[in-house]
């Protein structure tokens, strides 16, 4: 199955001009996968306006991004700030090929470095996606380096890990270390989709990646606007897990 991971420098807080950006790109490239990953907080950068800047799972983000999944007949995933009540939360949103929102993960681990935790809520759960007898784990940046919730996913057996980001430039190696080493560990592809470009704060050059169960990588982009496309298979998951069966050994204490 492919796999596109879309890599772009979204305006900060600018929801209408990151739909023209994302419209736009998606205008260049003759062909998607069957899957479709967009960053963390996809149409606003990493913001902590959650009173401006969030919505109800039924507004116009999840909307727009429906529109988009129908358009190209993907399974899409993207990231929003999700309204709930008095909470809110940094959400990644999964829709099926005919637009429908079928499953939410709510981050984990909210980045207290950067007090993120003062205004988004953690989630509770992992999330598993079962994907046409693919399964997926989702995550969301900094959850990136807390492995215990990525051995989890290696109990479920997942072939493919997704995590969405806003990650700088200034640990970027941290980035690239940790997504390599979830995919060594759980035995699965591990897909990273970072933005490029600058906020108020920081500057971001992507690195947007996916590596293989064995801990190679298959594909990887710095700095540039791009849709990047690679083939995942699930029998090569399978093939790595028997021939080097270290999962069986695992134990969740």
């Amino acid at each position: 199955m492919k796999i596109s991971l879309f890599q772009f420098a979204p305006e900060w807080e600018n929801k209408t001009a990151n739909k023209e950006k994302i419209l736009s790109l998606l205008k260049k490239k003759s062909e998607l996968g069957k899957i479709l990953v967009f960053p963390e907080m996809t149409l606003t950068g990493f913001t902590m306006s959650v009173t401006t800047m969030a919505e109800k799972l039924i507004g116009d983000t999840v909307t727009f991004f429906s529109g988009i999944a129908k358009c190209y007949n993907t399974n899409l995933f993207a990231g929003v700030i999700e309204k709930d009540g008095k909470n809110y939360f940094n959400t990644l949103v999964y829709l099926n090929p005919s637009g429908m929102l079928k499953a939410k993960y709510r981050k984990i681990h909210p980045f207290a470095y950067s007090n993120e935790n003062k205004y988004y809520k953690g989630g509770k759960l992992p999330i598993v996606i079962n994907l046409s007898g693919i399964k997926i784990g989702l995550s969301i940046c900094y959850d990136l380096r807390f492995p215990e919730l990525f051995r989890l996913y290696a109990k479920e057996k997942v072939d493919l890990i997704i995590n969405i980001a806003n990650w700088p430039d200034t640990r970027i190696d941290h980035w690239r270390t940790l997504l390599k080493a979830r995919a060594i560990e759980n035995q699965c592809y591990v897909a990273g989709v970072n933005r490029v470009g600058n906020d108020t704060k920081l500057h971001y050059n992507g690195f947007t990646s996916l590596f293989d169960p064995m801990g190679r990588e298959i594909i990887s982009l710095k700095d540039k606007e791009k849709i990047l496309t690679a083939e995942i298979d699930k029998n090569y998951v399978r093939e790595v897990r028997k021939t080097l069966p270290f999962l069986n050994d695992m134990r969740l204490i």
